[in-house]
């Protein structure tokens, strides 16, 4: 199997983890909050990764990594876990998750070219296109969803600068994978992807403190651990994302392109449409079919690309 494949496999499960997260989070942010949310995802997602690398390798941090890597993927922590997060969180309210997911699903695209800048990276005519069908698919699932009142234009005040707060997470997810890749490495002098993704979320750790501080936001972490079915579904989120879902992902880019890769994790307004209609009961439209079906036709051709 090439390296190219492996890494589409990897950010495959990467979508269908954070597919799994996603559901996890939207019940527990519900209950506590995106601030705790944010916080503790990151601190269970370091405390699995922790056991994990004390089991594997008989270290709970990696230490034993070069200061570089430290250096690059600390980096990609704070401008992925970090700064991209609360700079989409802040576009939800200004613009509306609908329009804002939209303009974040465009993240590929710049990963693709940065990934031209800085690895030389190139992609096949059919990849590009396997992109653009992913791309257009996601565009039309999330168009497709009716829109809340709330996301009407006469109350979003902030509408540009919820755009620019949009494209600036956006640029921060795709360099944010750009950066882990500088720090983990590729090929066969690439580290261990679940401790590379530690660091990065040991950064990501100590940046929504600062944040919390700088906020004075404490109180509400303390509170959140008193809902017992919040911290289980929080608990649940944060095996599948910073642990499982983001170590994937950096294997996705340590494995591959990191455009392609990119256009593969992004589908997850695609996955997540069947568990809705199943567990949250909500009604499926035509038009998400039709835009899971084209999303599922490119990423297949991104795998032959």
């Amino acid at each position: 199997m090439t390296q190219l494949n492996i890494g589409a496999l990897a950010a495959l499960g990467t979508a269908f983890a954070w597919t799994l997260t996603a559901l996890a989070f939207e019940y527990a942010g519900k209950r506590i909050g995106a601030v705790a949310l944010n916080f503790l995802r990151l601190v269970l997602g370091c405390l699995f990764l922790g056991l994990y690398g004390l089991a594997s390798r008989g270290r709970f941090l990696p230490l034993d990594a070069p200061l570089s890597s430290w250096a690059w993927l600390g980096a990609s922590g704070i401008v992925g876990l970090v700064l991209g997060d609360l700079l989409l969180f802040q576009a939800f309210i200004d613009i509306g998750s609908r329009v804002a997911m939209l303009v974040y699903a465009t993240a590929p695209a710049f990963t693709a070219v940065l990934g031209f800048l800085v690895f030389g990276e190139r992609i096949s005519a059919l990849g590009v296109g396997g992109m653009c069908l992913t791309l257009a698919g996601i565009a039309i699932v999330v168009f497709g969803r009716r829109p809340n009142t709330g996301n009407a234009p006469a109350n979003r005040p902030h509408r540009a600068r919820g755009l620019a707060l949009a494209a600036g997470a956006t640029l921060g997810q795709a360099g944010g994978l750009i950066l882990s890749k500088l720090g983990a490495g590729s090929g066969a002098g690439a580290m261990d992807p679940f401790a590379g993704t530690q660091i990065r979320v040991v950064a990501g750790v100590l940046g929504f403190a600062i944040a919390l501080v700088a906020t004075r936001s404490w109180k509400g972490i303390a509170s959140a651990f008193k809902d017992r079915k919040a911290i289980t579904s929080l608990s649940l989120g944060s095996f599948f994302g910073p642990f499982l879902g983001v170590s994937l992902s950096l294997l996705a880019v340590q494995s591959g392109n990191v455009g392609v890769a990119s256009a593969i994790m992004s589908i997850v307004p695609v996955l997540i449409i069947a568990p809705s209609a199943l567990f949250l009961k909500e009604k499926v439209a035509l038009r998400e079919i039709i835009g899971s079906v084209v999303a599922v036709a490119g990423v297949f051709a991104l795998f032959l690309a």
